[in-house]
């Protein structure tokens, strides 16, 4: 059954995470996503991690759903295919350095000039201008400015830390693949395309806004002074008689179903928790009453006394329980694939479910240009063209 993208076509020349992923998004709601390599090694992603004749686990996700033609875009009759493709299509992707890609020819006003109504789409770690615009970026870059591991630093130094998964590329990838089927449907509209232009910093900075920078939302002068400042409060991580646990409370309903679930009534009448800014600003204290009462019964036995009052809580799984917990069961989040290479792969479904045109995992991710040939022959190339490429290295 065709996803809710189908007949979409998006020619994606980035690399990595951020735009692979972005466009892995799109093909498993539909589209047809044309993946171009340069011949050889490919995407450098394929090589990162256990890799398989070029299918490395990461990469293997990132870029399911796709087609891979080898194209050597340096060359101008690798551009002339790539331009031939982009006639047909609707999105293009790239997530060179500012200026990169209008240094091999592959600028919007070339891609344009044979599609005038195409969604350009440019990623990149810092934006088009300003002191780091030049700079290569990796996710700890982005970390690091944003104020992410400032905001994850530790508790008792101060010293900041790094979240220890690519938090800012798949977050950018999101926000582009939300931005792209925004960009598809003004164009349904308008019947025009657009640049869509989507910096690291800026996804990662706007995501942690709300509550991660609100001292500072209210902008008037005495803000700063008048709003306390965010101290580094300990994480809702509590142990147990046989491990650990989360459980969280912030409305005052939650708080009041929790001490009475516990056996602590009396914790109602102490003023420093009595409404929910007072939990806030008292929170080390009572995060400390909390586990003094939660080590003293089993994980178990606590789920079925907080699930009982409704107070929010869950294990803390490992990578090993996350496989087996009955609610991702439940679920069917985790399926597996068969990869022609790799084998079995383990996944998770698309997490969007489409009632009447369904998300799918549509085909494995591809080897370096496994779909030059079947690409090239629906472009109408004739088997000695196609052979007269690969002697120049065009193609791979």
């Amino acid at each position: 059954m065709p996803g809710p993208l189908d007949g979409v076509r998006i020619v994606d020349v980035s690399q990595m995470i951020s735009g692979p992923l972005a466009s892995m998004l799109l093909a498993d709601q539909g589209a047809d996503v044309i993946k171009i390599e340069p011949p050889g090694g490919g995407d450098p992603m394929r090589a990162v991690g256990r890799s398989l004749q070029g299918i490395a686990p990461t990469f293997a996700v990132a870029n399911r759903g796709k087609r891979s033609l080898a194209l050597d875009l340096k060359r101008k009759r690798g551009r002339g295919i790539l331009f031939r493709l982009v006639e047909g299509a609707d999105v293009f992707i790239q997530n060179f350095r500012p200026g990169a890609a209008e240094g091999i020819g592959i600028g919007e006003a070339a891609v344009r000039a044979h599609r005038p109504d195409i969604l350009y789409v440019s990623i990149s770690g810092f934006g088009e201008s300003g002191p780091y615009a030049h700079k290569r970026v990796y996710d700890p870059v982005i970390q690091a400015l944003s104020g992410l591991a400032s905001i994850q630093g530790d508790r008792a130094t101060g010293r900041p830390r790094m979240v220890r998964t690519i938090i800012p590329d798949k977050l950018t990838a999101m926000t582009a693949a939300q931005a792209i089927t925004a960009g598809l449907l003004a164009r349904e509209r308008s019947g025009e395309g657009q640049h869509i232009r989507l910096a690291m910093l800026d996804a990662m900075v706007s995501f942690l806004w709300p509550e991660g920078m609100a001292r500072y939302i209210f902008a008037q002068p005495e803000s700063a002074k008048t709003v306390p400042a965010p101290r580094q409060q300990r994480d809702l991580v509590f142990r147990t008689a046989d491990g650990y646990i989360t459980a969280g409370v912030v409305v005052d309903r939650e708080w009041q179903a929790f001490a009475r679930a516990v056996g602590h009534p009396e914790w109602l009448q102490d003023e420093r928790f009595r409404t929910a800014a007072g939990r806030i600003a008292h929170w080390d204290e009572r995060l400390e009453l909390m586990q003094s009462v939660l080590e003293r019964k089993t994980s178990a036995e606590w789920f079925e006394i907080l699930d009982r009052a409704e107070v929010p809580c869950a294990p803390i799984n490992g990578r090993q329980e996350l496989l087996t917990d009955p609610q991702i069961a439940a679920n069917e989040l985790i399926v597996e694939t068969e990869h022609p290479v790799v084998g079995p792969v383990r996944q998770t479904r698309p997490a969007a479910r489409f009632s009447g045109t369904p998300a799918a995992i549509r085909s494995p991710a591809p080897t370096v240009g496994e779909h030059t040939r079947e690409l090239l022959g629906e472009l109408g190339l004739g088997k000695a063209e196609i052979a007269d490429l690969s002697r120049e290295g065009v193609i791979g």
